[in-house]
Formats: structure tokens, sequence, C-alpha cells
């Protein structure tokens, strides 16, 4: 399994922390080389410092705002000229917001849609010839929240259900000229979305964010580095769709077998207060 990614040329987005900082960690260790981006630069080189310190690969670092497309294409071509056509690209960036749309601005949605969903499209398009020519793997992390609704969290439902639409379609379109496309849904993952989440209403009954991030801790089933591995086995094996954790498969599965009575149960199982990554 090794040999299948050692020396390909990965770039990860979202790479100062989280699943992206792990997926770094855990590519290096398959001897892909990387190419790492994040708004958040001292995370970045943290992340980088993690990587060398284990392991001899190149390692490059750029700080890009994926929601700015200018930003964006300027990168992929910088890039490519100086380390030649890439073979995977991982679109990972992303955060979260709370509070339920009655009580939230739509600027509060445009700015969840510019980074989840346009960040991973103008990601797709700028390497996409790139891709192309090497017959590479684009995969595009959505989430559990990317087949099911989730009180408080309809910015972030929406914009992981348009990733899965928009992986879906371009899995079909590419699969003529050999691009692999994956979408990811990762379940509760133990990570700083939570912690790090702008809050525009607190959901009903939680008192305090606090109380929020513990709700959080104790509903994540998977550590970031486990949901890494199971993202690189599937990069490894091609996969299309990536489930990543017991609760993912689980909820993803009853969302499927009852596509609207599956919500009663969500709202019992969590009472709309907590929220998962």
């Amino acid at each position: 399994m090794r040999q299948q990614l050692r020396g390909k040329r990965a770039v990860i987005t979202g790479a100062a922390s989280g699943i992206g900082r792990e997926l770094a960690l855990a590519l290096a260790a398959h001897d892909t080389n990387l190419a790492l981006s994040d708004v958040n630069e001292e995370g970045l080189m943290e992340t980088k410092a993690l990587i060398l310190d284990k392991y001899s690969i190149d390692v490059r670092t750029h700080k890009v705002n994926v929601a700015d497309e200018k930003a964006v294409f300027t990168y992929a071509e910088t890039l490519i000229d100086e380390i030649g056509d890439i073979d995977i690209l991982i679109n990972n960036a992303g955060f979260s917001r709370v509070g339920t749309f009655a009580h939230i601005e739509t600027s509060s949605m445009k700015d969840l849609m510019d980074v989840l969903f346009w960040g991973t499209v103008y990601m797709s398009k700028a390497f996409l010839p790139a891709l192309t020519r090497q017959k590479g793997h684009l995969i595009n992390i959505s989430s559990l929240f990317g087949y099911i609704g989730f009180p408080g969290q309809t910015g972030y439902c929406a914009a992981k259900h348009a990733v899965k639409g928009f992986s879906d379609t371009l899995s079909m379109e590419l699969k003529e000229v050999g691009v692999t496309v994956s979408s990811v849904h990762p379940g509760g993952v133990k990570t700083n979305i939570m912690r790090n989440a702008i809050i525009d209403k607190m959901p009903a009954g939680v008192r305090s964010k606090s109380s929020m991030e513990k709700n959080f801790e104790a509903m994540a089933p998977t550590t970031a580095e486990k949901a890494a591995q199971i993202i690189v086995r599937g990069i490894i094996k091609k996969k299309e769709r990536i489930m990543v954790g017991k609760d993912a498969v689980l909820l993803a599965g009853l969302q499927r077998l009852m596509p609207v009575a599956y919500k009663k149960h969500v709202i019992r199982l969590f009472g709309g207060k907590k929220t998962a990554k």
C-alpha cells in the first residue's frame, strides 16, 4: 500500500490543524510529497515541523484563502510551475457557524458557502487540468451533514450537501478522462471545529459555548488521526464514497432507509442541542 503513494504530489487545504493536519501526516508516512495551505500560517508551520521531524519528503506551505477565486488560481499556477502537475487534491478547508435560520443573517450562510462549497469548486477548477494530465484523484471533504439535516446548522448542512452533489456529478463527468473523484463524509471527529465555531445564536437549551463544546466532544467518537487513516485507505482503494466513523455509517444509512422519518430520530437523539463535524 505504501508504494502506491510514494513520490506522489498531494495538495491539501485546511492543513493547519484537525483532519487536514492528520491527512498531511498520514500521507507523509507513505512518502507522498505535500503542498499544504491554510489561512493560519502559524498552524501550517507547526504541521510542516511535525512532518519534517519524522519524514524526508518535500513539504511546501502557502497561505491561501480558498474563498478568494483569484488567489486560488494564482496559487495553482505558481505551485504547478514550482513542482509540476499534482496527483492528489484534498479539499478540506472549512469552519462552522451555529444558529437556527430564523436567528442568523443570510451573510452567515454566504460565508459558509464561500469557503466550504465555492472554495471546493475554485480549487477543483484551478487544479483540474493538472489532475487530468496525471489521471489523478480529487477528494472533497463533505460530512455526515452532507446526508442529513441538523438543527442549528442550516448553512453548514447546505454547503456540505452541495459538496456531495458536486462531487457525485463530477465523478461521472471525469471518469472518461481517468480522474477519480471521492466525497468524504466524517461523522463526529474530535477536532477544534466546534471550539473555533462562530456562534450566531446559541441553540435553545445550551447554556454556553463551553457546554456545547463538551457535548460535541462526548458525541464525537473518532479521532482526527483515525479519520485521516480511513480517508487515506479510501484514497489508495480509489473509493468514490468514504464514510468516516460508525456514526456516519449508521445515520447516513438511516437517512437512506427513512428519508423523512429519520429527522425525528435525530431530534430525539440529540435534542437539537448538540453539534457535530
